[in-house]
């Protein structure tokens, strides 16, 4: 599973915590689907399915040729065993969208991804998520590096043998 997806999955259940008991409204729920299909949630599960059938392969089969193939042909059409999954997590995932977002902020979130700068900004995510996370750790071990040589020089001029 991408990094986006962990962080998105990590965000809603954050949000569906503070999510209120009161249902969202008919017309905030179109507009979080609408966003979710926006953001492509949905086909980033679905093209986790083959990774998915594949860890659970040797689970079930347990080393059976003969249960091997007949988990790979009852797995070939993986999207109809998925789908009412893929349905239940769009439901879901609009839900605690609509109960965290306006209506109005969901449509407005949604016109953003729906521009070519949005669409652009979902395909460089996960790049730029493992981008920012390198160099946050390059600058925290460089920033370690050098306290500690801070630290150690202070500890010396103090006549202490770090």
């Amino acid at each position: 599973m991408s990094r986006r997806l962990l962080m998105i999955a990590g965000l809603l259940l954050l949000l569906a915590g503070g999510a209120s008991a009161e249902p969202p409204s008919p017309e905030a729920m179109n507009a979080a689907r609408k966003l979710v299909v926006t953001l492509r949630i949905a086909d980033q599960y679905r093209t986790a399915l083959p990774q998915l059938l594949l860890k659970l392969r040797p689970v079930v089969a347990q080393d059976r040729p003969e249960i091997e193939r007949d988990y790979d042909a009852m797995t070939a059409p993986g999207a109809e065993i998925y789908a009412p999954y893929v349905a239940a997590m769009i439901e879901q995932i609009a839900a605690v969208y609509a109960a965290t977002f306006t209506t109005e902020e969901l449509r407005q979130i949604e016109a953003f991804y729906a521009l070519p700068a949005g669409q652009k900004y979902l395909e460089k995510a996960d790049a730029l998520a493992v981008a920012s996370a390198q160099i946050g750790q390059d600058v925290s071990q460089k920033a370690g590096d050098e306290l500690k040589q801070r630290l150690i020089e202070a500890l010396r001029q103090k006549g202490r043998k770090p």
